[in-house]
Protein backbone atom coordinates (compact mmCIF):
# COMPACT_ATOMS: atom_id res chain seq x y z
CA UNK A 1 0.00 0.00 0.00
CA UNK A 2 1.07 3.90 -0.94
CA UNK A 3 0.45 5.50 2.15
CA UNK A 4 1.24 9.56 2.26
CA UNK A 5 0.99 11.52 5.59
CA UNK A 6 0.23 15.17 5.28
CA UNK A 7 1.47 17.31 8.47
CA UNK A 8 1.46 21.29 9.06
CA UNK A 9 4.28 20.73 11.16
CA UNK A 10 4.20 24.61 12.74
CA UNK A 11 4.55 23.41 15.95
CA UNK A 12 7.18 20.89 16.00
CA UNK A 13 9.11 24.02 14.66
CA UNK A 14 7.90 26.86 16.49
CA UNK A 15 7.05 25.34 19.79
CA UNK A 16 10.16 23.84 22.10
CA UNK A 17 7.57 21.67 23.98
CA UNK A 18 6.20 19.93 21.31
CA UNK A 19 9.56 19.22 19.25
CA UNK A 20 10.71 17.84 22.53
CA UNK A 21 8.16 15.47 21.96
CA UNK A 22 8.03 15.07 18.20
CA UNK A 23 11.70 15.96 17.44
CA UNK A 24 11.38 14.81 13.66
CA UNK A 25 7.63 16.25 13.04
CA UNK A 26 4.70 14.25 13.93
CA UNK A 27 4.56 12.97 10.13
CA UNK A 28 8.04 11.17 10.89
CA UNK A 29 6.56 9.57 13.98
CA UNK A 30 3.57 8.22 12.40
CA UNK A 31 5.83 7.18 9.45
CA UNK A 32 7.55 5.06 12.32
CA UNK A 33 5.45 2.68 12.41
CA UNK A 34 3.67 2.69 9.04
CA UNK A 35 6.47 1.92 7.13
CA UNK A 36 7.31 -1.47 8.46
CA UNK A 37 4.03 -2.48 6.43
CA UNK A 38 3.91 0.13 3.76
CA UNK A 39 5.53 2.73 1.19
CA UNK A 40 5.48 5.46 3.11
CA UNK A 41 5.82 9.19 1.70
CA UNK A 42 5.42 12.62 4.21
CA UNK A 43 4.56 16.20 2.69
CA UNK A 44 4.23 19.09 4.81
CA UNK A 45 2.73 22.53 4.66
CA UNK A 46 5.88 24.63 3.22
CA UNK A 47 6.30 22.54 0.74
CA UNK A 48 5.37 23.40 -3.07
CA UNK A 49 2.18 22.51 -3.83
CA UNK A 50 1.97 21.36 0.52
CA UNK A 51 3.62 18.57 -1.10
CA UNK A 52 0.76 17.24 -2.32
CA UNK A 53 1.85 17.33 -6.11
CA UNK A 54 -0.73 15.38 -8.50
CA UNK A 55 1.81 12.62 -9.24
CA UNK A 56 2.35 11.79 -5.46
CA UNK A 57 -1.89 12.28 -4.86
CA UNK A 58 -1.98 9.59 -8.13
CA UNK A 59 0.14 7.17 -6.29
CA UNK A 60 -1.07 7.70 -2.78
CA UNK A 61 -3.99 4.58 -1.56
CA UNK A 62 -4.80 6.26 1.41
CA UNK A 63 -3.86 10.13 2.87
CA UNK A 64 -3.30 10.60 6.65
CA UNK A 65 -3.89 14.25 7.67
CA UNK A 66 -2.82 15.68 10.80
CA UNK A 67 -3.69 20.14 10.76
CA UNK A 68 -4.19 22.00 13.42
CA UNK A 69 -2.89 26.05 13.36
CA UNK A 70 -2.49 26.93 9.92
CA UNK A 71 -6.42 24.79 8.24
CA UNK A 72 -6.39 28.74 6.46
CA UNK A 73 -3.09 28.49 4.59
CA UNK A 74 -4.08 25.16 3.23
CA UNK A 75 -4.61 26.48 -0.84
CA UNK A 76 -8.05 25.56 -2.08
CA UNK A 77 -7.35 24.21 -5.29
CA UNK A 78 -4.88 21.43 -3.57
CA UNK A 79 -8.25 20.78 -1.35
CA UNK A 80 -9.81 20.01 -4.71
CA UNK A 81 -7.80 17.93 -6.16
CA UNK A 82 -7.63 15.91 -2.46
CA UNK A 83 -11.58 15.74 -2.58
CA UNK A 84 -11.64 14.42 -6.36
CA UNK A 85 -8.92 11.93 -5.32
CA UNK A 86 -11.34 10.53 -2.51
CA UNK A 87 -13.86 10.99 -4.58
CA UNK A 88 -12.31 8.32 -7.20
CA UNK A 89 -10.97 5.97 -4.67
CA UNK A 90 -8.33 7.36 -2.34
CA UNK A 91 -8.49 6.80 1.48
CA UNK A 92 -8.34 9.41 3.91
CA UNK A 93 -7.44 9.29 7.56
CA UNK A 94 -8.23 12.36 9.43
CA UNK A 95 -6.64 12.82 12.94
CA UNK A 96 -7.07 14.81 15.97
CA UNK A 97 -7.40 18.80 14.95
CA UNK A 98 -7.24 17.88 11.49
CA UNK A 99 -11.85 17.97 12.03
CA UNK A 100 -11.38 21.08 11.30
CA UNK A 101 -9.61 20.78 8.14
CA UNK A 102 -10.79 22.82 4.66
CA UNK A 103 -10.53 18.95 3.04
CA UNK A 104 -12.61 16.97 6.44
CA UNK A 105 -15.23 20.21 6.35
CA UNK A 106 -15.68 20.05 2.62
CA UNK A 107 -16.22 16.32 2.62
CA UNK A 108 -18.97 16.58 5.74
CA UNK A 109 -20.50 19.55 4.57
CA UNK A 110 -20.89 20.41 8.17
CA UNK A 111 -19.11 22.89 10.70
CA UNK A 112 -17.53 19.98 12.32
CA UNK A 113 -16.91 21.97 15.47
CA UNK A 114 -16.75 20.67 18.99
CA UNK A 115 -15.80 21.56 22.65
CA UNK A 116 -12.56 21.08 23.53
CA UNK A 117 -9.93 21.98 26.73
CA UNK A 118 -6.66 21.44 27.53
CA UNK A 119 -5.92 19.90 31.28
CA UNK A 120 -4.30 17.02 31.10
CA UNK A 121 -7.25 14.80 31.32
CA UNK A 122 -7.13 10.90 31.13
CA UNK A 123 -9.46 9.64 28.20
CA UNK A 124 -10.77 6.35 27.87
CA UNK A 125 -11.96 5.15 24.31
CA UNK A 126 -14.52 2.61 24.12
CA UNK A 127 -14.85 0.13 21.06
CA UNK A 128 -18.49 0.07 20.51
CA UNK A 129 -18.43 -1.77 17.43
CA UNK A 130 -16.35 -4.42 18.21
CA UNK A 131 -16.97 -6.34 14.74
CA UNK A 132 -15.35 -3.50 13.06
CA UNK A 133 -11.72 -4.25 11.47
CA UNK A 134 -10.53 -0.87 13.18
CA UNK A 135 -10.80 -2.72 16.73
CA UNK A 136 -8.86 -5.74 15.43
CA UNK A 137 -5.68 -6.43 18.45
CA UNK A 138 -7.65 -4.16 20.48
CA UNK A 139 -9.36 -4.63 24.23
CA UNK A 140 -12.64 -3.67 24.73
CA UNK A 141 -11.43 -0.14 26.09
CA UNK A 142 -7.64 1.23 26.29
CA UNK A 143 -6.59 4.52 28.49
CA UNK A 144 -4.28 7.52 27.58
CA UNK A 145 -2.76 8.84 30.78
CA UNK A 146 -3.27 12.44 29.40
CA UNK A 147 -4.98 13.79 26.21
CA UNK A 148 -7.18 17.39 25.16
CA UNK A 149 -10.63 16.73 25.81
CA UNK A 150 -13.14 17.08 22.96
CA UNK A 151 -16.68 16.89 23.60
CA UNK A 152 -19.96 16.74 22.18
CA UNK A 153 -21.66 18.04 20.45
CA UNK A 154 -19.32 17.53 17.13
CA UNK A 155 -21.09 18.52 14.36
CA UNK A 156 -20.78 16.04 11.74
CA UNK A 157 -23.18 14.29 9.41
CA UNK A 158 -24.51 10.93 11.17
CA UNK A 159 -21.46 8.56 10.73
CA UNK A 160 -21.57 5.93 8.54
CA UNK A 161 -20.12 3.85 11.53
CA UNK A 162 -19.37 4.60 14.79
CA UNK A 163 -16.16 2.90 16.05
CA UNK A 164 -14.90 4.64 19.03
CA UNK A 165 -16.13 6.60 22.05
CA UNK A 166 -14.49 8.32 24.38
CA UNK A 167 -14.70 9.71 27.89
CA UNK A 168 -13.10 12.03 29.52
CA UNK A 169 -12.16 12.67 33.25
CA UNK A 170 -13.55 16.14 33.31
CA UNK A 171 -17.21 14.12 32.27
CA UNK A 172 -17.48 14.94 28.80
CA UNK A 173 -18.13 11.73 25.95
CA UNK A 174 -17.21 12.47 22.37
CA UNK A 175 -17.12 9.90 19.07
CA UNK A 176 -13.60 9.06 18.83
CA UNK A 177 -13.59 6.80 16.05
CA UNK A 178 -15.87 7.45 12.85
CA UNK A 179 -16.52 6.19 9.12
CA UNK A 180 -17.56 7.59 6.47
CA UNK A 181 -18.23 6.91 2.32
CA UNK A 182 -17.84 10.02 -0.03
CA UNK A 183 -17.87 8.86 -3.88
CA UNK A 184 -15.32 5.58 -4.25
CA UNK A 185 -13.28 6.69 -1.31
CA UNK A 186 -13.40 5.18 2.69
CA UNK A 187 -12.87 8.20 5.17
CA UNK A 188 -12.06 7.75 8.60
CA UNK A 189 -12.00 10.14 11.34
CA UNK A 190 -9.92 9.43 14.71
CA UNK A 191 -9.69 11.81 17.46
CA UNK A 192 -6.65 11.56 19.74
CA UNK A 193 -3.05 13.11 18.92
CA UNK A 194 -3.17 16.85 20.53
CA UNK A 195 0.54 17.72 19.60
CA UNK A 196 2.16 18.07 23.03
CA UNK A 197 1.26 14.43 24.27
CA UNK A 198 3.11 11.71 23.14
CA UNK A 199 -0.09 9.73 21.94
CA UNK A 200 1.40 8.44 18.81
CA UNK A 201 4.02 6.40 20.44
CA UNK A 202 1.31 4.90 22.21
CA UNK A 203 0.95 0.98 20.99
CA UNK A 204 -3.28 1.22 20.68
CA UNK A 205 -3.23 3.67 18.92
CA UNK A 206 -1.21 3.24 16.69
CA UNK A 207 -2.60 -0.10 16.45
CA UNK A 208 -5.62 1.70 15.51
CA UNK A 209 -3.89 3.82 12.60
CA UNK A 210 -2.53 0.92 11.43
CA UNK A 211 -5.90 -0.55 11.07
CA UNK A 212 -7.87 2.55 9.60
CA UNK A 213 -5.49 3.18 7.06
CA UNK A 214 -5.86 -0.86 5.97
CA UNK A 215 -9.40 -0.44 6.14
CA UNK A 216 -9.77 2.81 4.39
CA UNK A 217 -7.28 1.52 1.02
CA UNK A 218 -9.98 1.23 -1.88
CA UNK A 219 -7.66 0.46 -4.74
CA UNK A 220 -9.67 -2.64 -5.94
CA UNK A 221 -13.08 -1.46 -6.66
CA UNK A 222 -15.16 -0.89 -9.70
CA UNK A 223 -14.65 2.62 -11.10
CA UNK A 224 -18.14 3.98 -12.30
CA UNK A 225 -18.76 6.88 -15.19
CA UNK A 226 -21.53 9.23 -14.87
CA UNK A 227 -22.99 11.35 -16.84
CA UNK A 228 -24.20 10.28 -20.65
CA UNK A 229 -23.89 7.01 -21.67
CA UNK A 230 -24.63 5.19 -24.20
CA UNK A 231 -26.92 1.59 -24.04
CA UNK A 232 -24.92 -1.74 -23.27
CA UNK A 233 -28.22 -3.19 -25.49
CA UNK A 234 -29.51 -2.50 -29.14
CA UNK A 235 -32.43 -0.65 -28.26
CA UNK A 236 -35.28 -1.26 -30.65
CA UNK A 237 -37.67 1.30 -32.55
CA UNK A 238 -40.53 1.42 -31.02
Amino acid sequence: MNITIWNEFRHEQESAEVKKVYPEGIHKALASFLETEHQVKTATLDEPEHGLTDDVLANTDVLVWWGHKAHDEVDDVIVEKVKQCVLDGMGLVVLHSGHFSKIFKNLMGTTCDLKWREADEKERLWVVDPTHPITEGLDSYFELEKEEMYGEHFDIPAPDETVFISWFEGGEVFRSGATFKRGNGKIFYFRPGHESYPTYYNANIQQVIKNGVKWACNSNTPKHQYGNAQPLEEIKEK
